[in-house]
């Protein structure tokens, strides 16, 4: 451990910036770090402002329960990109790696003879140009997409279960998976789909497109199409065969996340003036990407209070898949997890109970909270409004001390806490399920619009008995691909896996201690998520 230093200052000397990229569902965004990992450059492309001549709305094109983005335009995207980066000043000759990101679960089909064609594109043109007619399917299924549920219940049937195929892949079946939206086209368009030469996720299809030939998917992005074994690593050849023939040819094989693939391609070095010797770190999906960006160590944990709340989890151990989440390979520790929870009742129902009890301000809710001890005297509290994503619920539950169900609770006070206390005991709970273990060293990062509330925000970490910070990052993902890129190159030049978070030690992004835990209320709660398990299942058994 000693010579790690030295390894790192090695690694990174010869070259002085990281480019990381971002494919998300409504903007192309890049940024560029220094050795120290410090912003120098940022630019975006905005698919409905930048890109009229699409038709996008939100970056997508709706119609019914299938929605899609036109693939060319993504590339389209990059031209544009790649020029703005020009205009800040920014050198492409002091690039010494590149990684990025795509929007989980979207798809793209590179038709027969394009595998050829990479290789020679002309530094001269756009890009945009020269691969308008290199996909099969024009339009892209993104992760938006609700159209494929026969083709989900197909598979969970033929597998033995939706938990048979969570256990094997990380996940049921969701429609947004990959494995379906191929299904789809080879039931309904064939002739599409025996025209593909390579299927792509988004990640590596924009990795490609740097490379000049095609990508790996790797292990992180794989886990969220419904046929990777995360155990294994590798495809599941039973889930391949249920959705389309000759499937693992198209797919290609998976490789870890921080795998160096090349250098990039000629394209880029004669119309951009890269290095030859620029490496390409395997691209990734977002969520993965927002865990490196984050910086997130073995027994952290990452809470987005927004309009829907959501949970990232680093798991150390063996995971637990459960039919609520999505358990993927880590995209910076290839012998760890991640896991994932969207809650679809989060700031809409925290306003709704504030507005009914709280006449509107923020400053009574609070005040509610404090009038409250930490347990509530016993009342346990759930507020679906929408249909719940974690678990599939809706409605409101109201329970007292004794677990009877009440239709309401006397005190506004009470209604306040139950809110509060049971939006955060049903993320303790169910990141509990899937394997996550509260430990002393457990650490909390908030982000959104309700980690600026501190009466919350104590809750918070006396649920989950742990400190709570806030980080100074911004755009999480494309800042994280960027840390990978210095990571995949560090990696490749010392020859052996040297640990992100040892790489990442002192270029880590700087986090503000919120809130500790108080022990008398941590206690009280290890006790009443217990309780809110049991009551939830009961919910679950009798609906």
């Amino acid at each position: 451990m000693s010579d790690l230093p030295y390894i790192l200052s090695e690694t990174i000397s010869r070259k002085s910036y990281f480019l990381g990229l971002d494919f998300s569902t409504q903007q192309l965004k890049a940024v560029v770090v220094d050795e120290k990992l410090q912003v120098l450059h940022e630019a975006a492309v905005n698919f409905d402002r930048n890109l009229p001549e699409y038709r996008t709305s939100g970056g997508v094109k709706k119609n019914g329960s299938t929605v899609t983005a036109p693939t060319v335009m993504w590339v389209k995207a990059l031209d544009l990109l790649m020029d703005q980066l020009k205009i800040t000043g920014l050198d492409f000759q002091d690039i010494s790696a590149i990684s990025g990101s795509g929007q989980q679960h979207g798809s793209v089909y590179w038709r027969k003879g394009v595998q050829n064609l990479l290789p020679s594109l002309d530094p001269m043109k756009f890009l945009f140009l020269q691969l308008a007619n290199c996909f099969s399917v024009q339009d892209s299924p993104v992760w938006m997409d609700s159209s494929t549920h026969s083709y989900c219940e197909t598979m969970e049937k033929k597998l033995g279960g939706p938990q048979k195929l969570a256990d094997l892949t990380g996940s049921r079946a969701y429609e947004r998976f990959t494995g379906h939206q191929i299904a789809k086209i080879v039931s309904e368009k064939a002739e599409l789909y025996f025209n593909t030469e390579r299927i792509s996720l988004v990640s590596s299809f924009a990795c490609s497109v740097f490379l000049g030939y095609y990508s790996p998917i790797d292990w992180s992005d794989a886990s969220g199409m419904n046929l990777f074994d995360i155990t294994l690593k590798d495809w599941d050849s039973q889930c391949l065969h249920m959705c389309a023939p000759d499937l693992k040819e198209k797919l290609g094989e998976p490789v870890a996340t921080h795998t160096c693939l090349g250098p990039i391609s000629n394209y880029f070095v004669e119309r951009y003036s890269f290095d030859p010797s620029c490496q390409v770190v395997a691209f990734t999906g977002d969520n993965p990407a927002s865990l490196a960006g984050m910086c997130l160590e073995p027994g952290d944990v990452a809470i987005s209070l927004g309009t829907s709340d959501t949970v990232f989890l680093w798991l150390s151990g063996k995971p637990t898949p459960s039919l609520e989440g999505h358990v993927f390979c880590n995209p910076v520790d290839p012998e760890a997890y991640m896991a994932l929870l969207c809650f679809k009742n989060g700031s809409l129902t925290r306003e709704r109970i504030r507005d009914l009890f709280a006449h509107r301000s923020w400053d009574e809710f609070d005040a509610l909270l404090a009038c409250t001890p930490p347990g509530n005297h016993g009342h346990i509290g759930m507020y679906y409004d929408e249909q719940e994503i974690t678990p599939k619920i809706q409605g409101t539950f109201r329970f007292n001390a004794s677990d009877q169900k009440v239709n309401a609770f006397e005190e506004a006070a009470t209604e306040v806490r139950a809110l509060v206390e049971g939006q955060l005991l049903a993320k303790r709970v169910h990141s509990e399920q899937l394997g996550f273990n509260i430990g002393e060293n457990c650490r909390v990062f908030v982000t959104g619009g309700a980690s600026n509330n501190r009466s919350i925000l104590q809750i918070l970490s006396d649920v989950f008995n742990a400190d709570v910070f806030t980080q100074d990052t911004a755009n999480s993902s494309c800042l994280g691909s960027a840390y990978r890129a210095a990571h995949g190159l560090a990696v490749k030049q010392s020859g052996t896996f040297i640990p992100f978070n040892e790489f990442m030690a002192d270029r880590r992004p700087n986090f503000t201690l919120l809130c500790r835990p108080r022990s008398e209320a941590a206690k009280l709660y290890d006790a009443m998520a217990a309780r809110f398990a049991t009551l939830e299942s009961s919910i679950l058994t009798h609906k």
